[in-house]
């Protein structure tokens, strides 16, 4: 997207808040409190916080926004850690949010451990920098006595990876209202979220009556036969490029070793669908299940016996949507990802808490760390601290175009 402009009123509205000495004021002190943000960093990533596990690290996060003077810091029902700055009235209320759990299990006990500019450790940038990037921004706007117009509320959220599928970013979203929405979660601060990519887990048991190997062949349908012919059918599907769409059938099981002499009474797959576009998403489902039947149909008719049957569930469904990228909030981030010396980088689809957001139609880009991200997910994760102050800049920045600065700036949402 070579040729993208961004519209004046963006651009005037970026160059007004830019002048202000008290936001200059703020960015210096964003760089100053880079040790700072590190040393939370470095103290949230040693919490393991698995999927569905997050309460000792929400109850040092919640910690964390007490310390910091945030109104109204609590945990709610579903275990997201939220924090209220007021603004002074007039401006749009602005999320900013990163998630708490990984992808690590209980006993992985990560020990970040610093190594030149890097720091070490299963963690330490997703998401754990997108937690400590908002603590940031809050202490260089208290520093700088920057008053916003909207208010501006801190969430960290549970259940991002694996099967929880955004769910703590969407239940806090059912039980509250804002107008646009900050995720920090990402590897690279050139890089603009601005689409979500749908998905679904899915699993697909396949039933039967099961018997011994030689004594019951021929007499009774094979589960795990049906299940290899739906996986057959799957591997043969052809989809879109553009909007990019993808199927992996991603696990296979059926008996164990004790019975490797016996036809199966069920076997089961797993597979993962996703799609930029949620109209393709959902026929790429419905292929899926059609898949299922026939290798039921086929299984069944192959012996002529009993009747094979298949049972399926999701677990996850994220819905795929999108925003123009000509709309305010994408043209601020990439106005001030220009500013910092960066050359913005739009990511077509993704997967964050973003998805969610961008769901319920609310204003909402995913922002990247600020830093170079390597190895997420695996145990040799690293944090590159060089310019990591700039993602703290980046959201900064972005926050106060959103809420509008008392006395001087609107909202761009205005």
């Amino acid at each position: 997207m070579m040729s993208y402009q961004v519209s004046a009123n963006i651009q005037e509205t970026l160059d007004k808040l830019l002048a202000l000495p008290q936001v200059q004021k703020a960015l210096e002190f964003a760089q100053q409190d880079a040790d700072q943000t590190l040393e939370n960093q470095i103290e949230l990533c040693k919490i393991e916080a698995p999927t569905f596990h997050e309460e000792k690290k929400a109850a040092r996060y919640a910690e964390m926004y007490k310390e910091l003077g945030l109104e109204n810091v609590h945990i709610d029902r579903h275990g997201n850690v939220e924090g209220l700055r007021p603004g002074k009235g007039g401006g749009k209320k602005v999320l900013m949010e990163g998630h708490m759990d990984t992808v690590f299990p209980i006993g992985t006990n990560p020990q970040p451990r610093k190594e030149g500019t890097r720091v070490y450790a299963p963690g330490i940038v997703d998401d754990t920098r997108g937690m400590v990037v908002p603590l940031s921004v809050i202490r260089a706007l208290d520093a700088a006595g920057i008053q916003t117009k909207g208010d501006l509320v801190f969430v960290g959220t549970v259940e991002e990876e694996g099967i929880g599928s955004f769910g703590g970013m969407l239940k806090w979203l059912d039980d509250n209202q804002v107008d646009a929405s900050i995720s920090i979660d990402g590897p690279s601060a050139e890089g603009i979220t601005y689409e979500a990519t749908g998905h679904m887990t899915c699993e697909a048991t396949f039933h039967g009556i099961g018997g011994h190997a030689h004594g019951a062949f021929g007499k009774v349908a094979n589960p795990l036969n049906a299940a290899a012919r739906a996986v057959a059918k799957i591997a043969e599907f052809q989809v879109p490029t553009d909007p990019k769409t993808s199927f992996c059938v991603s696990n296979f099981h059926a008996g164990n070793d004790a019975g490797i002499h016996a036809i199966v009474p069920e076997a089961t797959i797993k597979f993962n669908l996703r799609s930029d576009s949620q109209e393709v998403l959902e026929e790429l489902y419905q292929r899926i299940l059609n898949a299922l039947q026939e290798a039921c149909d086929e299984e069944t008719a192959r012996w002529g016996k009993d009747t094979i049957t298949v049972t399926h569930k999701r677990y996850c469904n994220v819905p795929a949507g999108t925003q123009d990228v000509h709309s305010p909030i994408v043209e601020a981030t990439y106005a001030i990802s220009s500013y910092l010396g960066y050359e913005p980088i739009f990511f077509h689809g993704g997967s964050t808490n973003c998805n969610m957001a961008i769901g319920k139609n609310i204003p909402a880009v995913c922002l990247g760390m600020g830093s170079l991200d390597c190895g997420a997910h695996t145990l040799q994760e690293f944090f590159e601290t060089t310019d990591a102050h700039k993602g703290v800049q980046q959201a900064l920045l972005l926050a106060l175009l959103l809420a509008g600065v008392d006395g001087a700036t609107v909202s761009i949402l205005a």
